[in-house]
């Protein structure tokens, strides 16, 4: 087993190879057993927000989301890294206003829409950016609800603030391992540092839950209920979170992660997989979960969603194809089946 990354996508430019993104990526069952593995499944990553599941399992295991009656919408965005639209921005203020808060109580800091149309019409106006289009402002209202339930302080992201302890704690039992360092996130929450293999593990006992508690089974159900039903909320318009979700159809979750992190939860099978591109690249992390995607029989090669990120065409400023980025054939194998 290679501790080294692999080639994982190419991009190409007529007849040759511009540039080449290596990685990691590992599938576990619920027990953390290695179906597969690419590169270095010890490798230790932040997962940033792809384990915002696992983030939200404490807001639905104390109660908080019953005793606030949280919506399916709602927890869809607590897991959510939404482009901050006009749906996303609507939603997230009226949780707020619900709790008796506002835009002021959340720390995720201002960003500007990804949402091209809602960033348009409010430099238009000449509105400030503002927190609610953060993408991470869907998880901040569920840290807010959390914390309004136990009653903590307003520095909900300090490391050991009562939320985050919680949170702490669902990460290392559901990872099965320590957590071997802590960051702050683009989100100024933090965030635990763990192996591919463990994160892999977690995703993997989201699905199979006959690993958890009772309590934490039905929490990790209701979560990826949320995330199935409601895909728009995850990402948004052009989102691979959202555009893969669809197809997908429930059977599967994939979440993204900031810096090349993708993951995917594997309900019918009970799998995870985790996946980490060495540069960062959201290309690659893209086309490389669309690929584990089909090699893992959830998603046929040709669908639309698959296709346009397993063989998205390069495009110059005229719109005119000059090549193509594409899987590695030693990490796409032609497209056989890993199980």
């Amino acid at each position: 087993m290679s501790s080294e990354p692999i080639p994982m996508v190419e991009v190409w430019r007529g007849d040759r190879v511009e540039s080449l993104h290596r990685g990691h990526a590992v599938i576990t069952d619920a027990r953390g057993g290695i179906i597969a593995s690419f590169g270095d499944p010890g490798r230790v990553i932040y997962p940033r927000s792809s384990c915002k599941m696992v983030q939200a399992l404490p807001l639905i295991e104390s109660g908080a989301a019953d005793a606030f009656a949280l919506s399916s919408e709602e927890l869809a965005l607590a897991c959510a890294s939404h482009q901050g639209s006009a749906l996303h921005v609507t939603a997230v203020s009226r949780w707020l206003d619900r709790l008796g808060l506002g835009e002021a109580d959340l720390r995720c800091g201002p960003q500007k829409p990804a949402d091209g149309k809602t960033e348009h019409q409010r430099a238009s106006r000449g509105d400030p950016v503002g927190q609610l289009h953060n993408n991470c402002s869907g998880k901040h209202a569920g840290f807010l609800t959390l914390n309004r339930h136990l009653g903590g302080g307003p520095e909900y992201i300090e490391p050991d603030h009562p939320v985050q302890l919680l949170v702490r704690d669902a990460f290392e039992v559901m990872t099965g391992e320590e957590i071997s360092g802590i960051a702050i996130d683009g989100c100024s929450a933090p965030n635990f540092a763990t192996s591919l293999k463990s994160l892999a593990t977690a995703m993997a006992r989201m699905a199979d839950r006959s690993q958890l508690s009772p309590r934490r089974a039905s929490a990790a159900e209701q979560l990826l209920s949320a995330m199935a039903d409601h895909p728009q909320l995850i990402g948004g318009t052009g989102r691979a979170c959202t555009e893969l979700g669809t197809a997908l159809e429930g059977r599967s979750i994939v979440k993204v992660g900031a810096e090349g992190v993708f993951v995917a939860i594997l309900q019918e099978s009970g799998l995870g997989v985790a996946l980490k591109i060495e540069d960062g690249g959201r290309r690659a992390a893209e086309a490389a979960i669309a690929g584990l995607l089909v090699r893992l029989g959830e998603l046929p090669e040709e669908h639309p969603a698959v296709q346009k990120r397993l063989y998205a065409p390069i495009l110059n400023r005229r719109q005119i194809s000059t090549g193509t980025l594409r899987p590695h054939e030693g990490f796409y194998q032609g497209g056989c089946s890993l199980l």
